[in-house]
């Protein structure tokens, strides 16, 4: 355990009180680990939370009374001229904060990671909700005293983007929960069974929106040789997310599973024969590292971080290219000696993004920050 007891840090941990996935979790995962590493009495949260639920990202993993109370004092800061995190958070050295935050604590160093940079990158691919969102974020950003991006691609955007100095921003990688590798095969087996997974498939996990460029999978998929559609299934899992609505109705001709809870996640994923993520951007991409850690070999895009985290553990498309996902998709499904070397270098670099060293790399980062 490191030894931190000059160092008070307060993480704002309000993304773990809604409905949220990626960035969700970050957190919950990091706050962990973080405490593990540091101590407890070293990282606290806004609001207070020593314990929380098993991580969810439909519901709040706090419970109902601290849920109501933290969304409450939150939106009194934000809303107000009451020095609301100023009383929250007296005695901490460094806060950092969300992108849900709109007025920080004034008497703490103050920090926060960047996940990715979508909303300036693809702004159509966007509501007018998140777009706000990440413009309050920016100056937010913009005056910390440090930031953490989660991928290289992610901090050279931020320097691009945003104008952040590149003295002022780290990469520290995410990781992946310990879940993924190696789920036992008694688990794997339920899953199928519960899920009705007969047949070998085809697994994409992801939000149903537009970045995540499923209609694009769907197209490739439907342009298989028909001999491969009716050996393998394509089966898509994830929450609904905005303008979903079309695609959504083109997910009937597939296996649609809807939101998946934690529990299943990795033991689904280990029971896929590939993984396909032809997302056209991401900051770090939870899914491919989950699928990769899970031994499961890896289609995905050749865009942002996306080539950083895979490696050349994955093949590689256009993510706008239709032919250019069809042919990864033969060429995989056509081998099974690929997709078994692919798998076992996949696992093998997913062991790199680890959730402990990314907590050991966070809280250098922090004693950098407060002079330590």
């Amino acid at each position: 355990m490191a030894d931190c007891r000059g160092m008070r840090v307060i993480i704002d941990a309000t993304p773990l009180l809604v409905r949220s996935a990626g960035v969700k979790n970050y957190l919950y995962h990091w706050i962990m680990h973080l405490r593990r590493v540091a101590g407890g009495a070293s990282v606290g949260t806004f609001p207070a939370m020593d314990r929380v639920r098993p991580l969810t990202h439909e519901a709040s993993v706090a419970d109902p009374l601290r849920t109501f109370g933290g969304l409450a004092a939150l939106a009194i800061s934000n809303h107000s001229a009451l020095p609301m995190l100023d009383w929250l958070t007296r005695g901490a050295d460094v806060f950092h904060a969300s992108v849900l935050v709109r007025h920080p604590p004034s008497r703490a160093r103050l920090t926060a990671t960047v996940h990715d940079l979508t909303g300036f990158l693809m702004p159509e691919l966007h509501p007018r909700s998140n777009l706000v969102a990440e413009e309050s974020f920016t100056q937010l950003a913009r005056r910390a005293d440090g930031l953490i991006a989660v991928s290289e691609c992610t901090r050279q955007d931020a320097i691009r983007a945003l104008g952040i100095a590149p003295e002022k921003i780290c990469t520290i990688h995410s990781g992946v929960a310990d879940s993924f590798f190696d789920p036992p095969a008694a688990l794997v087996n339920d899953v199928r069974m519960r899920y009705g997974l007969q047949r070998p498939f085809v697994l994409f996990v992801g939000t149903i929106e537009p970045r995540k460029n499923i209609d694009l999978l769907l197209d490739a998929y439907e342009a298989l040789p028909g001999s491969l559609r009716d050996h393998y299934e394509l089966v898509v899992a994830g929450p609904v997310g905005w303008a979903g609505g079309p695609t959504l109705a083109r997910l009937e001709s597939v296996r649609y599973l809807g939101y998946v809870p934690e529990l299943d996640l990795a033991p689904l994923t280990a029971a896929a024969e590939v993984f396909v993520y032809p997302s056209l951007y991401e900051g770090f991409g939870f899914p491919v590292v989950q699928a990769m850690a899970a031994g499961v070999a890896v289609i995905t895009s050749n865009v942002s971080s996306l080539p950083e985290v895979a490696g050349n553990t994955a093949l590689l498309v256009d993510p706008r290219s239709q032919s250019e996902l069809r042919a990864a998709l033969v060429r995989l499904l056509g081998s099974a000696d690929l997709r078994r070397a692919l798998a076992l270098a996949g696992r093998e670099r997913a062991r790199q993004f680890r959730w402990e060293v990314c907590a050991r790399k966070s809280l250098e980062f922090f004693r950098h920050i407060t002079g330590e």
